[in-house]
């Protein structure tokens, strides 16, 4: 059921067919309208917006085809159904042609009625969600874009991190924006004013993590020629955020550790310690608590860096936030290119939905921005996404055919490619004329 009260405009001659869908439809807290007719279904929809209209087909006067046309080609933000107790391959065919969401035939059971309104309601939804433009700050924060229930809570874990210098884990799949919420953390706190440095841990070799983190003196090992600063000197009195945290070695962890209890770094070659002032904020895509359980991770440093800590939901786990964001890239994407923003398809809409996106939003990313500079048409469809996202009929595995049964069925495909022409089909096969009658003997025979 909806999770906001949808009004429906229900259409029939039949008073009993009209009550008994408004009492259904009613007690599942739907707002329902009710017209004996078309002439007087167009009047209330003139004067009131509704979501859906559900018409009968065959009635006096005027059919729920021509409703059906009316407000497919007049009213954007309504759908339609058709239900009807003449049930033909033909009606329900010019149904679907004219803009009919869904086609059902009486009598209908009371779940058949809700799952299809469902269905409707639920694209009508989707589309309005692809619409809308997320401007407000419950749908967007530091570049964070969601509406979602799940959203929510982070930007509330967002908030109240930004209060506190406690260090904060955020854990999530690759691409679900763990950078996005680090960048969000600093910039609603204190230190906003003060340096944000990013650090990819995974991108930085082994042999000079330590190095380019905590810094070194000249002559500190070959190739030193000069006293370098670190990340973290260059983050001092901001915040510095750690991301792929697991890749770091147990070497590292250890000086990581001493950062966080004595507040001060011992740059590589150096004899002193150096204070610094730099709040920690660190990222993994791994389960950091079973790495420690397998010694690959230090358990005091995981404690000290898990204070605080944000788990980002997957994107499949975000709903309509999947639009919100596709809406947001495609405008952005088509700006860029200098190009009129695209429209999706209702039916490419439901794809992205429902699309698993192991790569998160990165992966959302990536594709819209190669939509818009791939596709030139005015409404990208299901055609135009990748194949993985479409459908595709199940083959039948035929490797169990013999040599025989695949020549057979070959030789029939390239006479049937030249109307039967012999002589031309012997060419193709690389075969004389003689050898290709005598194979057709034995296909006939066989």
């Amino acid at each position: 059921m909806p999770t906001y009260k949808a009004s429906i405009l229900v259409v029939d001659d039949a008073p009993d067919t009209l009550e008994v869908i408004r009492r259904n439809l009613s007690a599942a807290d739907y707002l329902v309208y009710l017209a004996p007719g078309v002439t007087e279904a167009l009047e209330l929809l003139d004067a009131t917006p509704v979501d859906l209209v559900i018409t009968d087909l065959k009635m006096p006067r005027t059919s729920g085809i021509d409703l059906v046309r009316h407000v497919r080609e007049n009213m954007k933000n309504t759908e339609v159904m058709m239900i009807t107790g003449y049930a033909t391959i033909e009606g329900a065919v010019e149904a679907v042609k004219k803009g009919a969401e869904e086609y059902l035939v009486k009598p209908f059971t009371e779940t058949e009625l809700f799952a299809a309104v469902d269905r409707v309601l639920g694209k009508l939804q989707a589309r309005r969600a692809a619409q809308a433009a997320p401007a407000h700050k419950s749908s967007t924060m530091h570049g964070i874009i969601g509406e979602s229930p799940v959203m929510q809570e982070i930007y509330r874990a967002i908030e109240k991190a930004a209060t506190t210098p406690a260090t904060v884990l955020i854990s999530g799949e690759s691409g679900t924006g763990k950078e996005l919420v680090a960048r969000a953390i600093h910039y609603n706190s204190a230190r906003a004013s003060a340096p944000f440095v990013p650090i990819n841990c995974g991108a930085i070799p082994g042999e000079l993590v330590e190095s380019e983190l905590f810094g070194h003196v000249k002559g500190a090992f070959t190739g030193a020629a000069d006293t370098r600063a670190g990340f973290f000197q260059t983050a001092d009195g901001g915040s510095i955020f750690l991301d792929e945290i697991s890749e770091t070695n147990f070497s590292t962890q250890v000086k990581l550790l001493r950062v966080l209890e004595d507040k001060e770094v011992c740059m590589v070659g150096a004899t002193r310690s150096i204070k610094v002032d730099v709040r920690i904020l660190t990222a993994t895509n791994k389960n950091l608590l079973s790495l420690v359980k397998k010694n690959s991770f230090r358990e005091d440093l995981y404690f000290r860096l898990s204070v605080l800590t944000i788990a980002i939901p997957a994107l499949r786990e975000r709903g309509n936030d999947i639009l919100l964001l596709t809406k947001h890239f495609t405008a952005k994407f088509a700006a860029e290119a200098g190009r009129p923003v695209p429209e999706f398809s209702d039916r490419a809409l439901d794809v992205l939905r429902n699309y698993p996106w192991p790569g998160n939003v990165r992966e959302l990313e990536n594709l819209i921005q190669r939509l818009i500079v791939m596709i030139d048409a005015a409404v990208i469809d299901v055609q135009d996404l990748p194949s993985p996202m479409r459908f595709t009929a199940s083959r039948e595995n035929r490797l169990n055919r013999t040599l025989a049964e695949v020549e057979k069925e070959y030789i029939k495909n390239v006479l049937a490619s030249v109307a039967g022409n012999k002589t031309r089909a012997a060419e193709i096969l690389g075969i004389d004329r003689k050898t290709l009658r005598e194979k057709l003997k034995n296909i006939a025979v066989g």
